[in-house]
């Protein structure tokens, strides 16, 4: 698994005076770099080929002279090197050098951003976001908060320093017969692609594993569950729930200080002020005394650290780690979890015929299912229980080099809806690896090898148990009670690159899943067999099916899009990529990126899948270099048919290597992208297996111990911290199970494991504006013409039948008896969550911006009216058909006291309104090359058309991608941009419900 045995290195583990030898090996460990390159402040002039009069960057020309297929670029770059070997020859002047640019290739693209980070970043202090004081708002929840303080930051920055940018070219009359302006790619159906993502809003139909005995309890009786096993381990007090403590509030004071509180100095200051203790009613008066009730008469809810000794070359390294077994004990018998486990293999079709498979969960998986079916020919009745392991190092402080390497658990049976989110705590932190660059060892190649062979050495010590246990099972007790026998192997490892190059001992920039060279891994129809570790090592008896799962962090938003992105800037230049960027739209579900996105530094893969979403949006039309036309970068399938997606890059990759962008594609994260519909086939979905949940475990589980401590000697604290947080959060369950009166095991129906759930519209109770006048609905909201757009609507809702011209003729005879209606600013959308600790809850997934512009702390904040996508009537769940875009310019409601008088006693009017302005229907099919919907504002003799509509049409928000031509106009901004544009795309890739909406 993790073991590579090699004669001549020894790694001993110490407990007291006993040692064990482990000898142990890893052969390849490399060294991390960053590369950077240094900007000439406002440099905009680019090197120009004389054979072609393309604009290239100085590395870009060299290549393109070099890789050229042209005769003209070719006889240039034979001239140019044939004057540099008479230069050289004759001197050491480099002036034919200078003539065609910087002729070195690094190899690499230009325009590389200092990426750091993890994917929540490295600075994780929350800031302390307030709200506008102005009297028309009425925000009262975090979401509208943060909202209005993104909106100030965005105001303050659109107006900031913008790099002078060429002026837009003139167009030519011979653009349209450039060669590589090519027909648009084939692309698949839209009812094909309609029709399969229909399929996800229906549940699936499921095959069981045969036999009916996978995952079935050992007998029918029950032991006790998690609840009543906690209650049997200390003293309990049945007249007090917060036991230990005296009182809720003793309890309540003791949780904050160990979850929320200062550090232990400071908390025993605060409770030793002269007369705080006693009036709180508290049973400890110090730290030290409230940790010895945590440590003494708490039940340990989860397995404690125990220290190890890593000896190396006469120096001692310790480990921390817990026994792997009592992790699963631990995990498979949390009550939470007990009603969702997954304790035998499925296969999901999405037809009758089972002829399509669905993947999603790792039970549906074919490893799981062929697993069982190996288990199940000696030990039939086996509960198969997959272990996903990851392990990460990471810095512990912004300055200074501490550093800590955990090792995460979690197991496939509890869902991925309930791992990605680390409140439900699914995963359990295993162990501590050691951190020493072992310094004492001066040979730098045997100090990569050591380095590895520590941490197989660790990692096989820490899961040597699971080799028995995997084979013959142990005794498993759910949350819920029910017992079974439990067959604990490991299923795969999650991590980034490096790690994953570690894990299957490869040499860096190879492959860890398959044996392709490193000269064919931009090879997108290069096949070659999986890696077998029998190969490389005999102890292993069976094959390695590939445990080095992908990882969409760092292959896909820290490897494949940060490589596009430098490609990208170096293609159309960084400063009108940035100027694209600062004058998008606002949208709930997109950032706003106001300085741009080529000087970001530490970018996160939070930032990194932002920029992916409107990525495709600010290029299209962009003028490349020597006016070469746009390569189609997109196909028609859905994001779940990955390969026609990869294919469709590799078909078109070539338009890097014309641009002198690339020399090739031997990237071990982009080929990694070849092996990821295998790897859902085994294991499910990536969101089964990706590090953007181990990251964020970083910062509970490490970063917040390791400030706990006082930097000395830090480990030891940080375990025996997280032990003690880990009881109160364990003791919070037991005390709310008690006040809920012991309630029975909840019991769930099977969930639909679809991918898309239906979102609700959710309305304030109260508005945002009580009054504001209609007068100042067409000043400051940009409703010109409310007046008119109501009272037809009045007359529509009372008599549908009427055609317009019978609701024009109408309206001339309503009258408002009112001048004030009530104004909401905001708009909201929820989604159920199933898996939510205690029950359903819905979730806030959306939100539409309706607001004028205000002052906030004597600052103008823009106004912000967002386009939403309305259901005509007769709209489905997918595709455009029955759907209109329009910019929604105000929310109301219609005076109560008015109500009757406008509507026939028959008629229930709706209780919010929208004003909005159209834009154009969808056409029949969207734009050939980058498959978006083409959008225009709808005008009705040279005014915006408008309308009235109930706010329960709107299904969801929208963001609209300006058409920016070939460079961005320097009068759009982000706020203007949707009156100043012409013309839009609607942006499908926003997020997942959009995009299976938009077909």
């Amino acid at each position: 698994m993790f073991a590579y045995p090699v004669p001549w290195i020894e790694v001993r583990f110490g407990f007291g005076s006993g040692a064990e030898s482990v000898p142990n090996n890893a052969r390849h460990m490399h060294p991390e770099f960053t590369v950077v390159r240094l900007t000439p402040l406002l440099s905009t002039v680019m090197p120009t080929c004389a054979g072609c009069n393309g604009n290239f960057s100085k590395s870009g020309l060299r290549r393109h002279l070099r890789l050229t297929t042209k005769d003209a670029c070719a006889r240039l770059f034979a001239s140019a090197e044939a004057a540099l070997s008479m230069s050289e020859s004759e001197s050491d002047n480099d002036h034919d050098v200078d003539q065609f640019g910087n002729l070195s290739d690094s190899g690499l693209p230009s325009g590389h951003t200092h990426f750091q980070g993890d994917y929540f970043g490295t600075d994780y202090t929350q800031e302390q976001l307030g709200y506008s004081e102005d009297e028309e708002m009425a925000l009262g929840d975090e979401d509208d908060d943060r909202a209005a303080s993104e909106s100030e930051a965005a105001a303050e920055s659109e107006d900031g320093y913008e790099p002078p940018r060429p002026d837009p070219p003139l167009q030519s009359s011979t653009a349209d017969s450039n060669p590589l302006n090519t027909a648009p790619i084939p692309a698949p159906s839209r009812v094909i692609r309609k029709g399969i993502e229909d399929r996800f809003h229906h549940k699936p139909i499921i095959e069981k594993f045969p036999g009916n005995l996978a995952g079935t309890p050992i007998s029918d009786n029950r032991d006790a569950t998690s609840e009543e096993r906690y209650c049997t381990t200390f003293r309990n007090d049945k007249a007090n729930p917060y036991a230990p403590f005296r009182s809720k509030r003793d309890w309540e004071f003791a949780k904050w200080a160990k979850t929320r509180g200062p550090g232990s100095t400071a908390f025993t200051d605060l409770i030793q002020i002269e007369g705080v203790r006693e009036a709180l009613g508290l049973s400890y008066g110090t730290s030290a005394q409230l940790n010895a009730i945590i440590d003494n008469e708490l039940p340990t809810g989860r397995p404690k650290f125990h220290r190890s000794e890593v000896v190396v070359d006469g120096q001692v390294f310790p480990l921390y780690s817990r026994d792997i077994l009592e992790c699963v004990r631990a995990l498979f018998g949390d009550s939470d979890f007990a009603p969702y486990l997954f304790v035998a293999p499925e296969r999901h079709y999405i037809d009758k015929d089972k002829t399509v498979r669905m993947y999603h969960n790792m039970h549906t998986g074919k490893w799981w299912w062929a697993t069982q079916e190996a288990v199940e020919k000696e030990y039939p009745g086996a509960t198969i229980v997959p272990i996903i392991i990851s392990s990460d190092k990471t810095q512990l402080t912004v300055f200074g080099n501490k550093t800590a390497y955990p090792v995460y658990m979690t197991l496939g049976n509890i869902p991925k809806e309930i791992r990605r989110k680390p409140s439900r705590r699914g995963y359990i932190l295993l162990a501590y690896l050691p951190t020493s660059r072992m310094k004492h060892i001066t040979n730098k190649a045997a100090r990569r090898r050591i380095l590895a062979n520590v941490f197989h050495a660790c990692m096989s010590y820490i899961l040597e148990p699971l080799q028995t246990a995997g084979v013959s099972g142990i005794r498993l007790t759910s949350g819920d009670g029910v017992v079974r026998r439990g067959h604990p192997i490991f299923a795969t490892f999650v991590g980034d690159y490096p790690e994953q190059a570690l894990v299957a001992t490869v040499k860096t920039g190879d492959c860890p899943t398959c044996e392709v060279p490193h000269t064919e891994l931009g090879d997108g129809e290069s096949d070659y067999p999986l890696r077998n570790l029998d190969r490389v090592l005999d102890a292993l008896d069976q094959l390695d099916n590939g445990s080095t799962a992908p990882d969409i962090l760092h292959q896909l938003y820290h490897g494949v899009v940060k490589h596009l992105i430098a490609w990208l800037k170096d293609c159309c230049g960084e400063a009108e990529i940035d100027a694209r960027c600062r004058r998008l739209p606002p949208n709930h579900n997109i950032r706003l990126f106001m300085k741009g996105i080529s000087n970001l530094s530490r970018v996160t893969g939070k930032e990194h899948d932002q920029i992916s979403r409107f990525l495709l949006g600010i290029i299209i039309d962009i003028r490349l270099p020597n006016n070469l036309s746009p390569y189609p970068m997109h196909t028609d399938e859905t994001l779940s048919l990955l390969e026609d997606a990869l294919d469709s890059f590799h078909a078109n990759k070539a338009v890097f290597v014309d641009l002198g962008i690339r020399s090739e594609f031997n990237l071990p994260k982009l080929h990694a992208c070849k092996h990821y519909v295998m790897y859902i086939k085994f294991y499910g979905t990536t969101d089964n297996y990706t590090t953007e949940y181990t990251e964020r475990l970083h910062i509970d589980l490490t970063k917040e111990a390791y400030r706990s401590t006082n930097f000395k000697n830090e480990f030891p604290q940080m375990t025996l911290w997280l032990e003690r947080k880990e009881k109160i959060f364990c003791h919070e369950k037991f005390i709310q199970w008690r006040l809920d009166g012991c309630p029975a095991p909840l019991v769930v129906e099977t969930l639909h494991p679809g991918i898309i759930y239906e979102r609700q519209l959710v309305m304030p109770k109260f508005p945002t504006v009580k009054s504001v006048k209609i007068s100042r609905l067409v000043d400051a909201y940009g409703a010109k013409y409310f007046r008119k757009a109501l009272v037809e609507f009045i007359v529509h809702h009372s008599n549908p039948t009427f055609s317009l011209a019978q609701v024009e003729a109408a309206s001339q005879s309503i009258h408002l008896p009112f001048n004030v209606v009530a104004v909401f600013h905001r708009i909201k959308f929820t989604t159920p969550d199933p898996y939510a600790a205690g029950g359903t809850i819905n979730s806030v997934v959306d939100a539409v911006h309706v607001q004028p512009a205000h002052q906030s702390h004597s600052q103008h904040i823009p106004g912000r009216f967002d386009t939403v996508l309305v259901n005509n009537g007769n709209g489905g769940l997918t595709g455009v058909e029955g759907y209109r875009v329009a910019q929604v310019r105000v929310v109301f409601s219609i005076p109560a006291a008015s109500l009757h008088n406008l509507f026939p006693p028959t008629i229930s009017p709706p209780k919010h309104l929208a004003y909005v302005e159209w834009f154009s229907p969808f056409s029949s099919e969207p734009e050939p090359h980058h498959l978006l919907y083409k959008l225009k504002p709808s005008y009705k003799n040279g005014e915006r058309l408008c309308s009235i509509i109930p706010v329960a049409n709107i299904r969801r928000s929208i963001q609209l991608l300006p058409k920016f031509g070939p460079v961005a106009p320097k009068e759009w901004t982000s706020s203007n941009v949707l009156e100043q544009c012409p013309v839009f795309f609607a942006n499908s890739l926003g997020d997942r419900h959009l995009y299976a909406t938009i077909i």
